[in-house]
């Protein structure tokens, strides 16, 4: 009898790993489960190994732990599925979204070069050779890859599974630079890009510009989460796509959850849309999709995509109109503190760079100021 999970014989079971590689388990005299202290290439070899221990139980000379079969070394897919499996974030399983990220890197970059080597035989060398040949072309890719990686040594040193230091030492490996640096859009082609856009849309775009918000946070916005009276937006939830699936979660950091608050002109604007597209009820989605529920980005895109187009600015992502809206915040002179608060960030870095594209911006007005005068 078979299934997606292996097969079932009339002793014991096998099932195949993402891997590619075989496990095998049985019920033992003892009433417990006991797994092969190794994975197997083949579903044969784990065949094989599953008739050694029926034999030894055969004869009684069955202890726990025998397994007819001389213990290996771990190698580095055995620990590194182990790994993804008891994976947590200051105490907090993986997100879903990080989770389906990492399956993937390991699936596609980093098993099949050194997911049957024992731990202890990975070397600095072969790291260097494979980080020389992984996703080439593709800086992202490649420097989440080798993060990965390196991550996953580094638990195996701490556990004491790997005697010397972590072989991963690529310098620089795990950053990449950004390709392009992001130019926010000025306040004429946003403009343009709102008026372009359907209108069921235009206030969802204001909002992802004026207030800084992201897709999965716009996505997420209800009925209840709007004060009208104040103001404010409740940011305490996003919506992300893993696995094919649509899932509902809370901010990364506690920072995620927060009020933001709506600039004043748009409020006339919010309140529109409240009464001609939303969901009903206090649990009615902002910006539901067409035929209700969650918006999808592939959706929002086909418009967007039309949209800045049409005010000259075919670079602009979706997301670059946060970028957009951050800056404006840095130029009205909000502290780092501020725009921490206001961009849900837990650490300074990312708002500093706003702050920083804030400061190249008033040296370009000082100059625009300049032309001014020598014009009059």
């Amino acid at each position: 009898m078979t299934n997606r999970r292996g097969s079932k014989s009339s002793f014991g079971s096998i099932r195949k790993l993402p891997s590619g590689r075989w496990q095998a388990r049985y019920a033992g005299p003892d009433g417990r489960t006991h797994k092969a202290h190794t994975t197997f290439e083949t579903k044969g070899d784990a065949e094989a190994w599953l008739a050694t221990v029926r034999t030894d139980l055969v004869r009684d000379t069955w202890r726990p732990g025998s397994s007819g079969v001389a213990p290996r070394a771990l190698t580095f897919g055995d620990y590194a599925e182990a790994w993804l499996a008891g994976r947590t974030v200051r105490g907090r399983p993986l997100a879903d979204r990080t989770r389906a990220h990492y399956r993937t890197l390991l699936d596609t970059y980093v098993l099949p070069t050194f997911g049957p080597i024992a731990l202890k035989h990975i070397t600095p060398e072969s790291v260097d050779h494979w980080y020389a040949v992984t996703a080439v072309g593709r800086p992202t890719t490649q420097a989440h890859a080798y993060s990965l990686l390196r991550t996953i040594l580094g638990t195996a040193v701490d556990r004491n599974l790997i005697s010397t230091a972590n072989p991963a030492k690529v310098r620089g490996g795990g950053s990449t630079t950004r390709v392009k640096k992001v130019r926010p859009a000025s306040l004429d082609e946003l403009e343009a890009i709102v008026t372009a856009m359907p209108e069921r849309y235009r206030v969802m775009t204001l909002l992802a510009s004026w207030c800084a918000l992201r897709f999965g946070e716009l996505a997420e916005l209800r009925r209840s989460d709007v004060d009208t009276k104040a103001g404010q937006l409740r940011i305490r939830r996003g919506v992300v796509r893993a696995g094919g699936q649509t899932i509902v979660k809370t901010p990364k950091s506690d920072a995620g959850s927060r009020d933001v608050a709506i600039p004043p002109h748009l409020m006339p604007l919010v309140r529109e849309h409240l009464l001609a597209h939303a969901e009903p009820g206090r649990d009615g989605l902002l910006f539901p999709a067409r035929g209700g529920g969650h918006l999808a980005p592939s959706s929002l895109y086909r418009v967007y995509y039309r949209a800045r187009e049409a005010a000259g600015r075919p670079d602009l992502r979706w997301h670059d109109l946060r970028h957009t809206g951050a800056v404006l915040a840095a130029q009205t002179g909000a502290t780092l503190a501020e725009l921490m608060g206001r961009l849900g960030h837990a650490t300074p870095a990312a708002a500093l760079r706003y702050q920083h594209a804030a400061a190249e911006r008033d040296v370009e007005i000082a100059r625009r100021l300049s032309d001014l005068a020598g014009g009059r």
